[in-house]
């Protein structure tokens, strides 16, 4: 089965292409930015990273964007003949738990979820009826970046308000569903089923940053909540705020809630204490020079490990602990930060191991094993949409 993976932002697109059957394979990967604006971009490279298509085009939007991507996949790769397409959505609300076939039912569903997810929700909507007006007949299935944490108990779901807000939907979703099922499922190839099943914190450490309690294989809690922009500090989200500090910008700066909106997602976090930048990789480059370079490296840190111990305290101790996303995977320094001081948790790194980026970084005989993996949330997507496929697909729930 070929199954294209479409995840869809504001002004671009990132695809791939892959060949899912009992063997795992991926053909093509790729983007198309800048959406809508002038001078856009078309990308296209092989698994081997070798560069088939490079070109600057006018992309007026995201039915004109997947249109180019369809007409060159069909010139270029009659062999592959798409059998299936598989899109990230941001929020799938409190009814959705597990990937679901694309029915006009479903899109519907999603449209009256947008404000949950303003900043996301429009543009995937937008990419299911491009490919909906390109392939009428092929099998589309959404795949929620919320679903893995619907299993979360109650008490970690809902917030301090009135009870009426919950019923508004007003709670404590998460996100990186996808990133979270997927190191679940190799974790349980490289350290067994034990491993998979024990209490696991999982730190997705990238742009945007959040760590989840896994017990079970379950999500028990996590640190993003009805929006991607709490939780931890990220490159460009602020994370948790006392909801006193946006009253205040609101009331007493005049902030509108456009403003407050852009301030949150895109100009606090690590671009907001520096500010310079938000790559992780230059703060750490500057911090010797620059202290505000390195208070944003440290607040990040400290947030992370804050949050580390919130989490095992709720899972009752803890039996690994995996850091994945760009971050977390690449960033020696923020993994030691995190780390350091915590061996009564049963932490202990390997200095020369975290150094290398190595897949176990602990120590030998650490109680807890700390462990490296890459993430592929475009694979995950791949999965669940041949399972979907092949089991008949989940119908849409109202």
């Amino acid at each position: 089965m070929h199954v294209l993976t479409i995840n869809s932002g504001s002004s671009s697109i990132k695809f791939g292409l892959y060949e899912v059957e009992e063997s795992e394979a991926r053909i093509l990967t790729g983007s198309l930015e800048r959406i809508g604006l002038r001078a856009g971009i078309f990308r296209i490279a092989k698994a081997n990273d070798t560069h088939l298509v490079d070109e600057h085009l006018q992309l007026r939007d995201h039915k004109d964007a997947l249109g180019t991507l369809f007409a060159w996949l069909e010139e270029n790769e009659p062999e592959n003949v798409l059998d299936a397409v598989g899109h990230r959505v941001v929020h799938g609300g409190p009814s959705y738990a597990r990937p679901h076939l694309v029915t006009p039912t479903l899109v519907d569903n999603l449209r009256n979820l947008t404000h949950l997810a303003p900043n996301h929700l429009p543009h995937e909507i937008k990419a299911i009826q491009a490919t909906s007006s390109t392939y009428p007949d092929l099998p589309q299935v959404a795949c929620f970046d919320t679903a893995f944490h619907r299993s979360m108990p109650i008490l970690a779901q809902i917030y301090g308000l009135p009870r009426h807000y919950q019923h508004e939907d007003i709670m404590r979703y998460g996100f990186h569903g996808l990133s979270y099922e997927y190191i679940l499922q190799e974790l349980r190839k490289e350290a067994g089923q034990d491993a998979a099943e024990g209490r696991v914190v999982i730190a997705h450490l990238g742009n945007g940053a959040s760590m989840a309690a896994v017990s079970g294989g379950r999500s028990v809690d996590t640190t993003m909540g009805l929006t991607p922009a709490g939780g931890l500090v990220m490159s460009t989200r602020s994370g948790d705020l006392d909801p006193g500090v946006p009253i205040y910008l609101l009331e007493e700066k005049g902030l509108e809630p456009s403003g407050l909106n852009e301030l949150v997602n895109r100009q606090a976090g690590l671009l907001g204490v520096s500010g310079t930048t938000s790559d992780m990789k230059d703060l750490l480059a500057q911090e010797d020079q620059d202290p505000h370079a390195r208070q944003a490296v440290d607040l990040f840190c400290y947030q992370a490990k804050k949050s580390l111990g919130a989490l095992v305290a709720v899972l009752g101790g803890l039996d690994t602990l995996i850091f994945t996303g760009g971050i977390g995977e690449n960033a020696p320094e923020v993994r030691q930060r995190i780390c350091h001081g915590l061996s009564y948790m049963g932490i202990q790194l390997d200095t020369q191991a975290n150094k290398k980026n190595a897949p176990l970084v602990s120590q030998q005989n650490s109680p807890v094993p700390v462990r490296v993996m890459k993430t592929d949330e475009d694979l995950m997507i791949a999965r669940h949409t041949y399972d979907q496929i092949n089991q008949g697909g989940q119908k849409d729930q109202s």
